[in-house]
């Protein structure tokens, strides 16, 4: 059986996954809404497994993914969201999640995906694993679409350096910069620069 620690932001969700978890023979360590306080309590009390929503109050949980893999913590995660989105799936999974579930499905898969990621296996819930290849396959015809200009301002950007820095180094204004930033980003579909960085480092523009 699992030791299993829940972060999501709604208590009536994290109440009902308790119940139905630990009716099926699973602990419960550990609970949270707070990313910060929830990081904190996977390092010191290293759960085998953690059930992650990805829409947190104001925060995504793809930041939990991210801090996870730079802390290498051996806790598997689980995704349970009610996103079906391809590029959601699949970026959870390059991020190192082991499983992701749909908050729709029925509760015996989400006892079955514990069971495989305990096994040291992946678990997509139904019908999410042509949605997976979706996703992946669009991100690399993304970055197909930009310009060579657009690549090197993203490796920049991505680099941390600012607009006027890079504006200084190619000889461009920083509102110039900021134009080819916004652009790339829409093409990409990135919502943050954290996006970008990530985006950037899958694709072995930069090194962590």
């Amino acid at each position: 059986m699992a030791r299993i620690y829940l972060i999501d932001d709604h208590p009536i969700v994290r109440a009902g996954l308790s119940a139905l978890l630990q009716g099926a023979g699973h602990t419960i360590v550990g609970e949270g809404e707070d990313i910060t306080q929830a990081l904190s309590d996977v390092n010191r009390l290293a759960p085998d497994v953690l059930m992650l929503d990805l829409h947190l109050d104001g925060r995504s949980g793809f930041e939990v993914l991210a801090e996870m893999q730079r802390r290498q913590l051996s806790t598997r995660v689980i995704v349970l969201s009610m996103s079906d989105q391809p590029r959601n799936v699949a970026e959870a999974l390059r991020m190192g999640a082991s499983g992701y579930v749909l908050k729709g499905s029925a509760g015996v898969e989400l006892v079955a995906a514990i069971d495989a990621v305990m096994q040291g296996r992946r678990y997509l819930g139904e019908g999410l694993t042509d949605i997976a290849v979706q996703g992946l396959t669009t991100d690399t015809e993304r970055g197909n679409t930009l310009s060579p200009r657009e690549r090197q301002i993203l490796v920049m950007v991505a680099s941390g350096k600012s607009s006027a820095a890079i504006g200084e180094e190619l000889h461009l204004s920083p509102k110039t910069v900021d134009t080819y930033r916004s652009r790339l980003m829409a093409k990409l579909e990135l919502a943050d620069v954290p996006a970008l960085v990530r985006w950037a480092i899958r694709e072995k523009l930069i090194d962590l």
